[in-house]
């Protein structure tokens, strides 16, 4: 598409990368629609290809950035991060059920996206990790990060105390 093009239906660069990111959470969506499986193994096919994606289409998905956070253009209802949780919003909640974690609502969107960040993926494939061993490795993180959050959140006895490295020791 040519820039005159572009302009005629965008009045943007940020309009049309916004575009371009709800046509890319359509396609996580729509594949995610058509799993037979549920749960962890569905949130699994569904990040690994979100991976794919990024891959595919890296370079324009890795530019976005907003200077608010992910749950509040999440709660305002931004578009083009609607077909993107409409994808793994019940995945993750499903996961989270046979992990026995309760309903960690939209917070675990919140994980999901700060450990999937386009940038991060492209990251970790330059390092020299491949496809696989990147969407393997974040899923991991993902699963930890959401038992951790779960337990901190409802005060699981052996989550064991939450400290900071950083408070200054005071005994």
């Amino acid at each position: 598409m040519s820039t005159a093009t572009a302009y005629r239906h965008f009045s943007s660069v940020e309009e049309i990368l916004h575009a371009f990111r709800a046509q890319v959470g359509s396609e996580l969506r729509d594949f995610s629609a058509a799993q037979t499986t549920r749960g962890m193994r569905k949130l699994d096919a569904v990040s690994r290809y979100w991976v794919s994606l990024v891959l595919e289409h890296g370079g324009a998905m890795a530019q976005m950035r907003s200077h608010r956070g992910y749950l509040e253009r999440l709660r305002e209802g931004t578009g083009y991060l609607t077909p993107q949780a409409e994808a793994l919003t019940e995945p993750l909640r499903q996961t989270a059920e046979e992990l026995g974690l309760g309903d960690l609502g939209d917070e675990a969107l919140y994980l999901w996206n700060a450990l999937f960040d386009p940038r991060d993926i492209l990251d970790l494939i330059k390092s020299g990790r491949t496809e696989d061993e990147a969407a393997t490795r974040l899923m991991g993180a993902l699963r930890g990060a959401l038992i951790g959050w779960a337990a901190v959140r409802h005060g699981t006895p052996d989550s064991g105390p939450v400290s900071s490295p950083l408070k200054a020791d005071t005994g």
